[in-house]
């Protein structure tokens, strides 16, 4: 009976997390689990922003593939979840937490989506109709936790870490199930008990050289973002955010009691899987937050995974991304993924068959959000990072290239090197065919014609004329508008289309 439990974090860098690196902060419950199973060191988000990462995570798709390209964007009608695939393939299917997918504010409509148990779901909004007036002010003040001693029982995390243990004691040993237990910690504004912000009182987050990037040869959206932080003495910047840093310990310690009691009511036999939604800047590069750009602070995220066949302390090198995790959760659990979907499972990796499945992971972005979107607006980016080399295509400004080898912190933008000219191509090549074949909506010849690319092709209206139409599973096979019949090939050319009317003609 295959169970699997995935817990996510919000906001929880990889440099967060004491088994990826040391740097004083304490996450005991994260490290433990990296040590019973595999260690990913090259995982990274789709969009570093909130929604579009969980439509990605969660549908298996890109977010430009299924209208979850920003914040306050519900899915498409046509998209369905994993918890829906799962449920249909009777597997019990339980979500709790922070969902952030049904197009509403920060806290969701408060009301269970197709696809998962009614009992056990329970956002953000939920939480906040438990409290009085006073305590939900109080729940997004930050500085309220001065004057009072917060409990973990008033907290989202542990009202969380409670439905999830719950569901564990009621169904851990009666069926195959996938349970998902979403925080939002340590997302900001901070909420946790005295005693886990406290401790981080006199600690200062090691700082990466980029701390002092003048951001000389970079794209000028990120000097806007940056803004006085580029005036500002660099020799100067203390990292020692005490209440993000003890509310990143705080999640930690409730990850540990979901941790138990998995143990307790389900068995070894569970596959567990953590990660989070994305980083952030923490004034690397001169900015904060985290929004258009594919620095390793915001896009490089931690995952773990553990369970049946996966040794204990193992550690993978190679890259994979989010777009993995929907078809390797279907994997574990026999079920077959969507066509649509472009991601494989990592499952084979997990387990050490083989050494890589992606030979490049792709990151977006296209904006922030509606409501509190102070964060540049409209940024579309496209990335692509093969193990190596990193390239960002920057609609609306300067294109980048890092060599993470030689350049670990992203310093020096090689875009312009004639020495790197033939990687960037390459590069740029793997990001036009990505959008084409994963219907991306933004496409077309202003992608390709850059200021650096010696070869592009000419502007043309068709362009490369691609067209793709939806496979998935749960419709009947769309119509080809050429010839009314169902279509042989999803993926395909608009030369394709005037040689399947001109077949038709004849007929």
């Amino acid at each position: 009976m295959p169970k699997v439990v995935f817990i996510m974090t919000d906001t929880q860098r990889y440099d967060m997390v004491n088994a990826n690196v040391q740097t004083g902060l304490k996450t005991p419950c994260l490290d433990k689990l990296a040590a019973s199973g595999m260690r990913f060191t090259q995982a990274y988000t789709t969009q570093p922003v909130c929604q579009p990462a969980r439509a990605a995570i969660f549908t298996g798709l890109y977010p430009h593939s299924c209208n979850s390209w920003t914040n306050s964007m519900a899915l498409s009608e046509d998209v369905h979840t994993i918890g829906q695939r799962l449920r249909d393939n009777n597997i019990h299917t339980a979500y709790i937490g922070k969902w952030h997918l049904d197009g509403g504010d920060y806290f969701g409509w408060g009301k269970c989506p197709d696809g998962w148990d009614e009992e056990y779901w329970y956002d953000m909004r939920n939480y906040l109709e438990e409290l009085t007036e006073e305590e939900r002010r109080m729940s997004r003040n930050t500085n309220s936790m001065k004057t009072h001693d917060y409990s973990p029982e008033f907290t989202y995390a542990h009202r969380c870490s409670n439905r999830a243990i719950e569901f564990l004691k009621k169904n851990g040993q009666k069926q195959d199930f996938f349970l998902t237990v979403s925080y939002d910690e340590p997302h900001g504004p901070y909420l946790c008990p005295r005693e886990y912000w406290e401790q981080y009182e006199n600690y200062e987050f090691p700082q990466s050289p980029n701390i002092k990037d003048t951001l000389e040869g970079k794209p000028d959206y990120q000097k806007v973002w940056a803004g006085p932080r580029l005036q500002q003495d660099r020799n100067d910047i203390h990292l020692n955010n005490k209440y993000f840093f003890g509310c990143n310990s705080f999640v930690d310690m409730e990850i540990g009691r979901v941790l138990d009691a998995i143990k307790e009511y389900a068995g070894e036999d569970v596959t567990v899987i953590y990660t989070s939604d994305h980083g952030d800047m923490l004034q690397s590069h001169c900015m904060y937050a985290k929004g258009p750009a594919c620095y390793e602070e915001i896009c490089h995220i931690p995952l773990f995974m553990a369970g049946k066949g996966i040794a204990a302390g193992s550690v993978s090198s190679q890259p994979v991304s989010h777009i993995n995790l929907t078809p390797t959760i279907l994997d574990i659990f026999g079920v077959k993924p969507s066509p649509m979907m472009p991601g494989k499972s990592i499952l084979p990796q997990a387990k050490g068959e083989c050494g890589r499945i992606n030979n490049y992971c792709f990151i977006e972005f296209g904006r922030y959000e509606v409501d509190h979107d102070g964060f540049g607006g409209y940024q579309p980016m496209r990335a692509v990072f093969d193990g190596r080399y990193k390239l960002s295509i920057n609609l609306m400004s300067t294109d980048e290239l890092y060599d993470l080898q030689t350049d670990p912190h992203e310093m020096k933008n090689l875009i312009d090197s004639p020495e790197h000219y033939e990687i960037a191509r390459r590069l740029h090549k793997e990001i036009l065919n990505n959008m084409n074949v994963t219907r991306d909506p933004f496409r077309g010849y202003y992608w390709e014609r850059r200021s650096w690319r010696k070869d592009a092709a000419q502007a043309t209206w068709d362009y490369t004329g691609y067209t793709r139409q939806s496979e998935d599973d749960y419709r009947p096979r769309q119509l080809d508008y050429a010839t009314g019949m169902e279509m042989e090939q999803a993926t395909r050319t608009k030369e394709r289309l005037k040689e399947e009317q001109e077949i038709a003609k004849k007929k």
